[in-house]
């Protein structure tokens, strides 16, 4: 079974559940969402928001599908986005925080694990932008999704993913999640990873194989007779002698010694 998580996009926003494509209950002011229900066309204006929010502020939702198929969604983005966050009793969201609208998992895919994935995906997305916390709104009722206010998420889907209540109320405490507490010890081992193999210099790495390579080369050279020893053609000598079958020619220096000299001031080619 494959699972990936995608970012929200305006071809991707066709994949949520119809309830929810429909659904403008963040995106809009109560009076203005109750008008697009009535009497236009609420997932326009909701394919409207997510455009604006993706050109001013980026990723505002992520996706997951188990073998192609889509199985839940989330949407984020700074309450400044969201209208209807000043209409809870336990508004508003803290500054240094991005509210999580929704997260939603369709039913036959619950159980997974598909909620938590998708809450460490918004972590490490909003982390990248210097956000330090994420918020929302849980519905404390206990009720079933048709019957919960709006597009609230259970509380107990919050706290089990690692959220913490920082006002609590009957029906719709505000929980928050430090960014750093989302993200798991299978990731922070991978950041290691990351960090410690980009450390490590490509020459430290490939310098066993050069060696051997270079060992490898020069073992058939050796075998090769040296012909450096050869005097040039405009090379004045002063004597042979030979040492170990090898020819030596001692050249003297015109300056320093005369013809036929023994000195070992001599320079010595081979």
């Amino acid at each position: 079974m494959s699972r990936r998580l995608v970012n929200l996009t305006l071809d991707t926003l066709e994949d949520l559940p119809r309830r929810c494509r429909q659904c403008v209950f963040w995106e809009l002011d109560p009076v203005a969402a109750e008008r697009a229900c009535a009497t236009g066309d609420p997932g326009l204006e909701k394919e409207a928001w997510v455009s604006r929010t993706l050109l001013e502020w980026g990723s505002c939702g992520k996706l997951v599908y188990v073998d192609g198929m889509p199985a839940g969604f989330t949407l984020y983005s700074p309450p400044a986005y969201v209208p209807r966050s000043m209409a809870f009793p336990t508004s508003p969201v803290s500054p240094d925080a991005v509210l999580l609208m929704t997260a939603h998992i369709v039913p036959a895919f619950v159980g997974g694990g598909l909620g938590r994935m998708l809450i460490q995906g918004v972590a490490r997305d909003v982390s990248k932008r210097g956000v330090r916390a994420i918020e929302a709104f849980g519905d404390a009722t206990g009720g079933e999704p048709d019957e919960r206010p709006g597009c609230l998420a259970p509380v107990d889907f919050y706290l089990a993913v690692g959220f913490k209540t920082v006002r609590p109320h009957p029906r719709v405490p505000r929980v928050r999640l430090e960014l750093r507490t989302a993200l798991s010890w299978k990731s922070d081992v991978e950041y290691a990873l990351e960090k410690l193999l980009g450390s490590m210099n490509p020459e430290s790495i490939l310098r066993p194989a050069t060696r051997a390579l270079t060992r490898n080369a020069a073992e058939p050279v050796a075998s090769i007779p040296d012909v450096s020893h050869e005097t040039p053609r405009h090379t004045r000598l002063s004597g042979q002698s030979t040492t170990s079958g090898h020819t030596v020619t001692r050249v003297d220096s015109p300056a320093t010694a005369p013809t036929g000299a023994s000195s070992s001031a001599g320079a010595y080619s081979r």
